[in-house]
């Protein structure tokens, strides 16, 4: 009993936060790369019985409910069927900027290749190429990453649009710029950018590595918060 307490205790104490569980997979012998981040560290769920078969790349964004696993335990059904015991493992290996969506496991003998998204949901059971967009069940290409970001810029402003319309509906008033967390985009420029933030935009928070960049492109559409605003109000 009270040995079950103990491992409890040390269940959820290795799983305080993101660098606590980092430091305990590493301890543990799995290889981590800097900057990468368990979400909801309590949700996840990491295969250690064989550490030195999992590598994960820098800049990794694991989100809730995300398992990974060197092994499978089909031996159980082979030791009463057949009366046997076969091993099983295989190595694990995640490059550098690479997203999960929530609820993804990730099998035995697999690589995801740099600068990949894999989608909520996926079970991944097959290696993954660099610069892919991958969802499903088993996982499965669907596109580059390139194709998805041309997708996304296409159709960001509606979605943008849609956001504000249905804020304005719900709470029966205009959004205020801090409220919303990812507009930004359209209407910060570098010489505005020091009052948004003033008032609690989270634009450092968001942009993080790509601020100076996108402060340079100086790309936005509209001049202000207010002009962005009526046109999303524009019938």
């Amino acid at each position: 009993m009270l040995k079950k307490i103990i491992d409890k205790i040390q269940y959820y104490w290795v799983r305080r936060s993101s660098s606590a569980f980092v430091r305990y997979l590493r301890s543990c012998g799995i290889k981590i790369g800097e900057n990468s981040i368990f979400r909801f560290p309590h949700t996840h769920r990491i295969d250690v019985t064989r550490p030195h078969l999992i590598e994960i790349g820098e800049n990794v964004d694991m989100n809730s409910g995300f398992k990974l696993l060197t092994h499978d335990w089909v031996s159980r059904i082979f030791r009463t069927k057949f009366h046997d015991f076969v091993n099983s493992s295989g190595k694990v290996k995640i490059g550098n900027n690479v997203c999960f969506g929530v609820d993804v496991i990730v099998c035995k003998g697999v690589e995801i290749g740099d600068n990949s998204f894999i989608g909520a949901g996926s079970v991944v059971t097959r290696s993954i190429p660099a610069n892919s967009i991958a969802v499903g069940v088993p996982c499965r290409v669907i596109c580059s990453i390139e194709e998805f970001y041309t997708k996304r810029k296409k159709i960001a402003l509606t979605e943008a649009v849609e956001n504000v319309r249905e804020f304005i509906v719900r709470f029966g008033r205009d959004p205020k710029p801090h409220e919303l967390r990812e507009e930004f985009i359209y209407y910060v420029h570098s010489s505005n950018v020091e009052y948004y933030e003033s008032i609690g935009v989270p634009i450092r928070f968001q942009l993080r590595e790509c601020y100076d960049a996108y402060l340079a492109r100086d790309e936005a559409p509209f001049k202000d918060f207010e002009e962005f605003l009526a046109y999303c109000k524009k019938e």
